[in-house]
């Protein structure tokens, strides 16, 4: 397993470089490197050009990874994701030629866009690591990281994507415009496609996989358990919530601050674990009466949860 020092090295170099490729927000960076070494999926939500496909990529390189994107259109077939049989003449048998969906990291781009059939070929994908062709069972790449757009401004021609597809995700980030002095500083510096050309990995595939079992292997106390238990529970409760959390979101938030905790060079999980990731892991999960964003609400069951540690 790989030391705890560790990963904290290669966490602060990923930001560095990510600094130099893209002006982005430790809200967003944060989040992406946890599901990453938590082995979850990404969703992204923000309009076009604030350099969504650009992080894909960079992540991709900076951990040793192959990267494909796959455009999603109303059009697409599951087939044109997972791949399929082709007749070798020569040979006189089918062959399978793989889609761009075995790499390890996919940029699933505006999945709302795409059919209910295709979108369940890339949940199947996310939930098992593995696809079916033809009835039989193939396994993805390890590692297999989603990061998946989503437009939430355009409406035309777009499909809803369901709660049980959003709970899929173990985390959602908003992409906005940079703040004005890292807008300023991307316009003075030099091409982003320049710096990643030359951007070499922080670290290797197998070094990856060895981060991977070590954040899984971060503890948590039962306080720190109950604490979980207890926001989870007020979900339930609040008049303004007509979906509560699940234990599985549960899980997934527990998951994620694992993950958090050995980025920070810890093998124990915080309640201010929970805390940072609480927006980005639960808020997708949540349905208001009203409709709307969960963030805020989210944050004021936070408040009304004490730590008692």
């Amino acid at each position: 397993m790989a030391r705890v020092v560790d990963v904290k090295e290669a966490g602060q170099e990923i930001r560095r470089r990510l600094g130099e490729v893209l002006v982005l927000p430790e809200s967003v960076v944060e989040p992406v490197l946890v599901a990453l070494l938590a082995k979850g999926h990404v969703l992204i939500e923000g309009i076009p050009g604030t350099g969504k496909t650009l992080l894909a990529r960079t992540i991709a390189k900076l951990v040793g990874l192959e990267f494909k994107r796959i455009q999603f259109t109303n059009d697409l077939m599951p087939s044109d994701i997972l791949g399929s049989s082709v007749w070798r003449p020569g040979r006189e048998e089918f062959d399978f030629v793989k889609g761009p969906l075995f790499t390890n990291v996919v940029l699933a781009d505006e999945i709302n866009r795409t059919s209910p059939r295709t979108l369940s070929c890339l949940l199947e994908a996310m939930e098992n690591g593995h696809v079916s062709v033809e009835g039989n069972p193939v396994t993805l790449a390890d590692p297999f990281f989603v990061l998946a757009t989503r437009n939430p401004i355009e409406f035309h021609g777009t499909y809803p994507v369901p709660e049980a597809a959003l709970d899929r995700f173990l985390v959602r980030v908003t992409m906005t415009y940079p703040a004005a002095d890292g807008e300023l500083r991307l316009y003075l510096g030099r091409d982003p496609e320049a710096v990643l050309a030359e951007t070499a990995p922080v670290i290797t595939a197998d070094a990856l996989r060895g981060l991977m079992e070590g954040a899984h292997r971060a503890r948590v106390s039962e306080p720190v358990a109950r604490y979980a238990y207890q926001v989870v529970a007020a979900t339930r409760e609040d008049e303004a919530i007509a979906l509560g959390l699940s234990p599985r979101a549960a899980l997934a938030w527990l998951r994620a601050a694992r993950a958090r905790a050995f980025l920070d060079g810890r093998d124990y999980v915080l309640p201010d674990d929970l805390k940072a990731l609480a927006g980005p892991a639960l808020a997708h999960r949540l349905v208001l009466k009203g409709g709307g964003d969960a963030g805020a609400l989210l944050e004021r069951v936070l408040k009304s949860v004490p730590v008692e540690l």
